[in-house]
């Protein structure tokens, strides 16, 4: 999020799953046809579980990070995936909802949305899971970056100091070092970025007021905690 509009106004464009529809019926059709037609094998990779009796094992509520809740994302604001077997995680990407923790939960629930995070945090460091790391969350606005990164939120405004407290940096922090080590995913600014970096984006988030050496400190910090 973190541009000028009403609270979760987060958008994704160019970021639906319909082209994939294709690959599917061919691929649905009998794995022998996948040979015959010659699909490259990354492609395959990404679509694999879409093979009739292919599923990804999942447990309803299950958590990428310890101590998160699951608040469940709609489905319309995700793509099912198999990360990062069908794609690299490379990336963790920070957000400002531009509203409260509250409204960003309820923004991405709606299927008409179009958007949301893998994971949201509080003001007092509690974090909402909504969506898994395997799935591709609909929170960057580039397709490519969608697949290859993680989405994190964090409640507030861009433009106000006070939303960012030290609870938060630190939840945050652990987050993004767990996601980092999950991932092999270097602890740096080429790596670590803010919506604002992702190319093509009309955001602003997370703004002038959040403390990125403060941040990028703290997740070293938990990631040599963790080792």
């Amino acid at each position: 999020m973190g541009d000028q509009k009403s609270p979760g106004s987060h958008r994704a464009a160019k970021d639906t799953d319909r082209r994939l529809g294709r690959r599917a019926l061919l691929i649905g059709g009998a794995a022998a046809a996948v040979s015959a037609a010659g699909l490259a094998r990354d492609e395959l990779g990404r679509v694999w579980w879409r093979i009739p009796g292919v599923e990804k094992d999942r447990r309803e509520g299950e958590v990428d990070f310890r101590g998160a809740q699951w608040v469940a994302a709609s489905s319309a604001n995700r793509r099912r995936a198999d990360r990062p077997d069908d794609y690299e995680i490379d990336r963790v990407i920070i957000h400002v909802a531009q509203g409260s923790y509250a409204t960003a939960l309820n923004v991405f629930r709606d299927p008409g949305h179009g958007a949301a995070s893998h994971y949201v945090v509080r003001k007092d460091g509690h974090i909402a899971q909504m969506i898994r790391e395997l799935d591709v969350a609909f929170h960057a606005g580039n397709r490519a970056y969608n697949e290859r990164s993680v989405g994190i939120e964090h409640e507030g405004f861009v433009d106000q100091e006070s939303s960012f407290t030290d609870a938060m940096y630190r939840a945050s922090a652990r987050l993004t070092a767990g996601i980092c080590a999950r991932y092999e995913i270097p602890v740096d600014r080429e790596h670590i970025i803010g919506h604002v970096e992702v190319p093509g984006t009309d955001h602003t988030d997370p703004g002038p007021h959040w403390d990125w050496d403060r941040y990028i400190r703290l997740v070293r910090e938990a990631r040599t905690a963790s080792a």
